[in-house]
């Protein structure tokens, strides 16, 4: 496995943010924020998508326990069709860095694209979550707290299988949508359906 880098500027205060749930039809998009302590050190630790559930549920305290400061921050399904899924997901992560504990000197983030937060430098790190630790962490945080939510509501809307899916276009989440209609969590500015020409809500 890669040995991920600790710092893209190692002398200041560094957090690294990440979302998950931009490709789903239903949930919101969750950032998370995560500022490493200097010298941490998981072997293990590595791009959310690149690790199994299991591995990702067992980094998750160990990320919570070591930072210095992180947090995580949901955007809803209704927010995201008011000012559509990237300003969504920009949105998501400057909430998770208003609620860090402490306040980051530079953010680096995950990706090519991002509004620039005030008062405080940025870098997208183009799969920043392959290569830089915080990144790493955050993806992993948005990622486990994105998916007990979606666990959540699939115990209320069973038919569209959340709990395995987590809200991405599977071949069964898109059967159950033709056979059931889209539940109040969908996006209703997604194309839930391929030959989806107008659904009623």
């Amino acid at each position: 496995m890669k040995r991920l880098l600790p710092f893209a500027q190692p002398n200041r205060i560094e957090a690294g943010c990440d979302e998950a749930g931009r490709g789903c039809l239903a949930g919101p998009v969750v950032a998370a924020a995560v500022i490493l302590p200097p010298g941490f050190s998981v072997p293990e630790l590595n791009d959310s998508k690149q690790i199994s559930e299991r591995k990702r549920r067992m980094l998750r305290p160990i990320i919570e326990e070591s930072a210095m400061a992180w947090a995580v921050s949901m955007v809803d399904h209704k927010e995201i069709d008011e000012i559509n899924i990237l300003n969504a997901s920009f949105a998501a992560m400057h909430r998770a860095v208003d609620q860090l504990k402490v306040r980051p000197e530079f953010l680096i983030i995950d990706g090519n694209r991002f509004n620039p937060y005030p008062g405080i430098e940025h870098e997208c790190m183009i799969k920043g979550d392959g290569r830089f630790m915080s990144i790493a962490a955050a993806s992993i945080l948005a990622k486990t707290h994105r998916d007990e939510y979606m666990e959540r509501l699939a115990a209320e809307y069973d038919m569209y299988d959340w709990s395995s899916n987590k809200g991405y276009p599977t071949r069964k989440h898109r059967d159950a949508i033709r056979k059931h209609g889209p539940s109040p969590y969908h996006r209703r500015s997604f194309k839930l359906l391929p030959e989806q020409l107008e659904l009623r809500f």
